[in-house]
C-alpha cells in the first residue's frame, strides 16, 4: 500500500526530482549574468555573486517549499511528462504492455469523481481486521501481513547486499514506527517544534474524526498515540549515530532473536512473509528490544488505535480529498508550503514510485540519447584519471594505502542515463477501476520481488532510482556510481556547453559521487563493497583529523537565526562537495579550454567553472524546509555547498582574487584538503 518510494544511498541532491531528460534549445545562455549581483566582491560571498539577483527577486509558488535550479529541470519538462501520461492514458493500449500499465495507473489516479465516491471504504477491511485483534500476537501478525504488502507499519525491513558478504542479500530490519520526521522532535521544546508536534497530533484527531470516531475519544486515541511514539523514540537512533555503518551492522540468527524477543514473535513474521532465513541484519538492536517491552507493557487498546491511525496515514494521498486535505495541512508545517501540488502533479509522482522502471521505459525511449550516454562516460573517465592523480600526489597517505585506494577507484562500477536490464512488471495487473487497488498490487509485487531476493546472489544490474530522476548516488556495497537520465541536462550538463560549464556542473557531480566512496562512510567499504579496513593505521588517524576539520567547519555556519549545521550528520556529503569540486577542476583542467585562457561572456575559463558549479545551487528555500533539512538531512543547505567548498580551494583564490580581508578567505595552511 506504500504511495512512494524514495530509494538511494548517498546521493548528490537533497532530494530526488523526477522529470525527464531532455536537450536544451540552441540558444540556452549558459551562464545567465542576470542573476548575478555584481555589487557582492566574489571573495565575499561566491554564492551571492553569482545568484544575488535573482534570490532578491525570486518568488516561491504557493505549490513548492523552494525554488532554484532543481525547480527550474522540473518545470522546463513537465509539461512534456503530462503530454507522455495523457497519452499512454487514454486507453486502447496493448494489454499487458508497459504503456497500458503505466496508463491505467495513471488513469485510475485521476479518476477523483471515484475516489471521493469511495472515501476511505478501501481501507475499512484494514480497520476491521485491527478491531478483531484479541491479543499481542494478533497485533505481531496484522503488522506481518502488512509488511508483505510493503507497507513498514512500527519497523522497516528491506533486502540489500550483506555489508560483510557483498556477493549475497541479507533481509535486514531498522527502526521506524514515528510519525515526526526524526526521533528528535519528541523531545525539543522550542516553539518551531512544539508548532510541528501539535500539528502531527492534529493530523492525527481529523483522521480519527473522520473515520466515525468522536472528538472526545480521538483526543485520546492521539494522546496514547503519541505517548507510545515517545516511547519508542527513546530507543532511536540519533541521526549522526545512524552513520555509523558498523554499529548498524548486527547479524543476529532468527532461533536466539525468538529467544530473546518472544513476544515480538519472529517464526510468525517469517511465516507471514514466506521466507526463512536462518540469519538476519538487526540494524538498531535496541529499537527492536523496546518493541519486544512495549508489546508487553502498553494497552492492547492503545496498540489498536495506533494500527489504526498508521494505515489511515499510509493510505491517505490515495484516499478521498478530506485525508488528503488532512495530510497537507500537517505537511504544510513542515515546509510552509501554502498550496497542495495539482492533482496530475501528485498521480504522476505515485506513478514514478510505483511503476518507475515502466515510466523510465516511455522517458528514456523520447527524451535520452545513445550520444549524451557516451559524453557522460567521457567525463566520468576524465575524472577517474583526475582522481588517481590527486591520490598520488597525496602527502597524508602512505604508498600502501595509496595503492588500495586506486584499486578501489577503478573497481568503480559506472551507470549512466538507464539500466542494462528494465524491471519486470508482468506480474502485476493494472487496471483504470481503482486507484487504491493498483497500489496494493504494485506494493504486493514490489514485496514479493525484493522477498525473493533472500539469501541469493546480489544482482548489480539493479538501479536504486528511476531514469528520470534529477540525482546521483553512491552505493557501498556495489561500489557503484550512478547518473540517471534526468540530471543529464543544464545546467548540469548540455552537449552544446563548452567544458568549463560541463565540468563545473556535471563534473562536480560526478566528483562528489566519486568521493563517497572515500568519505567517513564509503572509506569503511573496499574494492568488493564489503565493510573491512584496507587503512594503515596511520593513515586512518590522519584521515579522522581531517574529516574533524570539515565537522568543525560546517558546524560554525548558520543557516537562521542561531540554528547552525550539524557538521557531523553532514560529515560525508561535505567530505563529497569539497573533494567533488577539486577532482571536476582537475579533470576540466586536462581539457583544451582548461588550458585556454580565452574569455566567453567576459569570465575565463576558470571563471566560467566556478560559476556554472555556483548556478546548480541556486536555490531558495522557506524557513521551515530549511530547519527540516538541518535537523534530519545530510546535506548542507544549498549556499554552504558553494561557500564551504570554494573557501578551502586555492584555485578558486586564484581566478577570483581571492585576498586576506575577504570573508571567504582562508590562510592556505588552514585549508582543508583531503582528496
Amino acid at each position: 500500500m506504500r504511495i512512494y518510494q524514495i530509494a538511494g544511498t548517498a546521493c548528490f541532491a537533497m532530494m530526488g526530482i523526477a522529470v525527464s531528460a531532455q536537450k536544451m534549445p540552441a540558444k540556452q545562455k549558459f551562464i545567465e549574468t542576470a542573476n548575478m549581483d555584481k555589487s557582492v566582491k566574489p571573495g565575499d560571498n561566491f554564492y551571492t555573486y553569482v545568484n544575488g539577483k535573482w534570490e532578491k527577486n525570486a518568488v516561491i509558488p504557493p505549490t513548492e517549499s523552494s525554488i532554484g535550479s532543481f525547480l527550474d529541470l522540473y518545470n522546463r519538462t513537465k509539461e512534456k511528462l503530462k503530454g507522455i501520461l495523457l497519452d499512454v492514458s487514454k486507453g486502447g493500449q496493448v494489454p499487458g504492455s508497459i504503456e497500458q500499465k503505466v496508463g491505467d495507473f495513471y488513469a485510475s489516479g485521476m479518476d477523483s469523481a471515484t475516489i471521493e465516491k469511495l472515501g476511505y471504504s478501501p481501507i475499512k477491511p484494514f480497520l476491521k481486521e485491527i478491531d478483531a485483534i484479541k491479543d499481542s500476537k494478533g497485533i505481531t501478525l496484522f503488522i506481518a501481513r502488512e509488511q508483505a504488502e510493503n507497507t513498514n507499519i512500527l519497523y522497516a525491513l528491506g533486502v540489500s547486499a550483506d555489508d560483510k558478504n557483498s556477493s549475497m542479500n541479507i533481509l535486514s530490519f531498522s527502526q521506524a514506527g514515528l510519525g515526526l520526521p526524526d526521533r528528535d522532535y519528541y523531545f525539543k521544546t522550542d516553539p518551531a517544534t512544539v508548532a510541528i508536534q501539535k500539528a502531527y497530533q492534529a493530523y492525527l484527531a481529523k483522521l480519527f474524526t473522520i473515520t466515525g470516531t468522536d472528538s472526545v475519544k480521538a483526543a485520546k486515541n492521539v494522546a496514547s498515540i503519541y505517548d507510545l511514539e515517545k516511547q519508542l523514540a527513546t530507543s532511536h537512533r540519533t541521526n549522526v549515530e545512524l552513520r555509523d555503518p558498523q554499529s548498524n551492522y548486527n547479524k543476529m540468527a532468527v532461533t536466539d532473536l525468538q529467544k530473546t524477543m518472544p513476544v515480538f514473535d519472529w517464526k510468525g513474521l517469517f511465516a507471514v512473509l514466506h521466507v526463512n532465513p536462518d540469519s538476519i541484519n538487526v540494524n538498531q538492536p535496541a529499537f527492536y528490544t523496546k518493541v519486544n517491552e512495549l508489546l508487553k507493557s502498553v494497552p492492547l487498546s492503545t496498540w489498536k488505535e495506533y494500527l489504526k491511525a498508521s494505515v489511515l496515514k499510509e493510505a491517505a494521498p490515495a484516499l478521498s480529498s478530506d485525508f488528503v486535505n488532512a495530510r497537507f495541512n500537517y505537511i504544510k508545517s513542515l515546509t510552509g508550503q501554502k498550496k497542495i501540488k495539482p492533482r496530475w502533479e501528485r498521480i504522476y509522482r505515485a506513478t514514478d514510485g510505483n511503476l518507475g522502471d515502466a515510466l523510465g521505459q516511455l522517458y528514456v525511449k523520447k527524451y535520452f540519447t545513445a550520444d549524451a550516454k557516451k559524453r557522460m562516460l567521457v567525463l566520468v573517465n576524465n575524472l577517474s584519471i583526475a582522481f588517481e592523480n590527486r591520490i598520488n600526489r597525496l602527502d597524508w597517505m602512505s604508498g600502501e594505502t595509496k595503492t588500495v585506494a586506486k584499486e578501489k577507484l577503478h573497481a568503480f562500477l559506472k551507470k549512466i542515463g538507464f539500466p542494462d536490464k528494465w524491471r519486470d512488471y508482468s506480474a502485476v495487473t493494472i487496471n483504470r477501476g481503482t486507484y487504491f487497488n493498483n497500489l496494493v498490487a504494485c506494493a504486493k509485487n514490489e514485496f514479493n520481488y525484493q522477498i525473493s531476493k533472500v539469501g541469493k546472489s546480489v544482482d548489480k544490474t539493479e538501479w536504486g532510482m528511476t531514469p528520470p530522476t534529477i540525482n546521483a548516488y553512491y552505493n557501498p556495497t556495489f561500489n557503484e556510481i550512478v547518473f540517471p537520465a534526468g540530471i543529464l541536462q543544464f545546467p548540469f550538463f548540455d552537449p552544446a556547453a563548452d567544458d568549463a560549464i560541463n565540468y563545473g556542473g556535471i563534473g562536480m557531480v560526478i566528483g562528489h559521487e566519486m568521493t563517497h566512496g572515500f568519505d567517513d562512510q564509503g572509506a569503511q567499504y573496499n574494492k568488493d563493497g564489503n565493510l573491512a579496513n584496507w587503512w594503515a593505521t596511520a593513515d586512518s588517524v590522519q584521515f579522522v583529523a581531517k574529516s574533524k576539520k570539515v565537522i568543525d567547519l560546517y558546524s560554525s555556519f548558520t543557516v537562521l537565526d542561531t540554528l547552525h549545521i550539524n557538521g557531523e550528520l553532514t560529515t560525508g556529503e561535505n567530505m563529497a562537495d569539497i573533494g567533488g569540486i577539486a577532482i571536476a577542476y582537475e579533470a576540466f583542467k586536462m581539457t583544451k579550454q582548461g588550458k585556454d585562457t580565452t574569455r566567453i561572456d567576459g569570465f575565463t575559463p576558470d571563471q566560467r567553472f566556478f560559476i556554472s558549479f555556483a548556478q546548480i545551487w541556486r536555490s531558495k528555500e522557506k524557513d521551515e524546509v530549511l530547519r527540516q533539512q538541518v535537523n534530519t538531512n545530510p546535506h548542507s543547505p544549498a549556499n554552504w555547498r558553494v561557500l564551504g567548498p570554494l573557501m578551502n580551494f586555492t584555485p578558486f583564490y586564484t581566478a577570483f582574487n581571492v585576498q586576506p580581508g575577504d570573508k571567504m578567505y582562508k590562510p592556505e595552511a588552514d585549508r582543508i584538503k583531503i582528496w
